[in-house]
């Protein structure tokens, strides 16, 4: 860490996660660079209900405290959970107002984030959002966003952060996804058709096709999972399967849907770390393959893929509108970019070939290990 560095000298730090699963996936290079910076350090992450099963078991913070601070009472909670802690200093990843307020209220002596929504004046370190290009802003990876602020926190180059995201599975969520996938043997493609937008699904009797062609070809068995908001897509998939089994024998018993079993992020995490490849919206779960090395397929619709630029090599992007000029936001042309255009044949294509190369990849350690 560079002397006079906003973090210097401090010896307890909360960092407020982000509040999406994604985006909490996509602060971890922070995280890990800050467990560097601070080896003596208590590092404490302040998240969402939830978030604690995503970042369970990771070696970087010392504490997770799950506050919900959303709606008009939310800085007072995310104040009393700081001072519960006793945070010398906050690092606030979240944009809002709320969340440097409860900062403030919090007692941390040391308040830094991006100066943004006029809240500037309640930081005492604050650094100025990335521009790229002539206004309207055009889009900058979270990864990148996340990553220059820590570094401005800790006085080094974004770069010594880096892009690389992790997560960790532990045993107690290994065995809750083999309770997920008892009946689910060898490989399989996981597929999770929903999204917290309607305008990000794509159609789940696509998804449907898409399983159906998937089962055929590679003889692979298709998971399909998501919350219990979800249940109708998710029947809508089954359904669509269940309609081509009519045709074949092989399709009848193809697909499992686990998310009448209770998926939890934790035990999501299990079973997306054993899927031969993921098909995704773009959601959170997404984020966790990258994480975890698993293959996964994400469809963009009206929402720009540049907010969440991975530079993950075993993603296939499929875009709703690849063309779409460089200078626009796809998130301002939601006719232009309705996640319909996408094709089921596209789809089916790039899961192929990510099968095919994880297949070959698998193929090629194992020939490496001694007999």
């Amino acid at each position: 860490m560079a002397d006079g560095a906003p973090l210097a000298g401090v010896k307890s730090l909360a960092v407020v996660c982000p509040s999406w699963v994604g985006d909490a996936v996509m602060a971890t290079p922070v995280l890990r660079a800050l467990r560097g910076a601070l080896p003596g350090g208590k590092i404490v992450g302040i998240m969402r209900p939830g978030l604690e099963e995503v970042l369970a078991g990771n070696p970087w913070l010392d504490e997770m405290v799950v506050c919900d601070n959303r709606g008009f009472v939310g800085p007072g909670k995310l104040g009393r959970a700081l001072r519960r802690v006793e945070a010398e200093a906050a690092l606030i990843l979240p944009n809002s107002f709320g969340t440097a307020l409860g900062a403030r209220l919090g007692g941390a002596l040391v308040r830094i984030g991006y100066a943004r929504g006029g809240r500037g004046w309640l930081l005492t370190h604050k650094k100025s959002v990335p521009l790229v290009g002539a206004f309207p802003r055009k889009p900058v990876a979270m990864v990148k966003y996340y990553g220059e602020l820590g570094a401005f926190a800790l006085g080094i180059s974004a770069e010594k952060i880096g892009d690389r995201m992790e997560l960790v599975v532990t045993d107690r969520e290994r065995r809750a996804a083999d309770g997920l996938l008892k009946d689910v043997k060898g490989d399989f493609v996981l597929m999770n058709p929903g999204a917290n937008r309607s305008d990000k699904r794509w159609p789940a009797e696509r998804f449907g096709k898409v399983a159906a062609r998937l089962s055929d070809d590679m003889g692979v068995k298709i998971v399909v999972s998501g919350s219990p908001a979800e249940r109708d897509i998710l029947e809508a998939v089954v359904r669509e399967v269940k309609a081509a089994g009519s045709r074949s024998a092989k399709l009848q018993t193809a697909i499992v849907n686990i998310g009448e079993r209770g998926v939890r992020l934790g035990s999501l995490k299990g079973v997306i770390e054993r899927a031969r490849v993921l098909i995704t919206n773009d959601t959170g779960p997404r984020h966790i393959a990258a994480a975890l090395g698993t293959p996964v397929v994400t469809l963009f619709g009206p929402t720009d893929h540049r907010w969440t630029t991975l530079n993950y090599q075993k993603e296939r992007i499929l875009l709703a509108e690849p063309f779409l000029p460089e200078e626009l936001v796809a998130d301002r042309h939601v006719k232009a970019c309705a996640i319909e255009k996408i094709s089921v044949g596209d789809v089916v294509a790039a899961a192929e070939e990510l099968m095919d190369r994880h297949s070959d990849e698998r193929e090629a350690a194992s020939s490496t290990l001694p007999s």
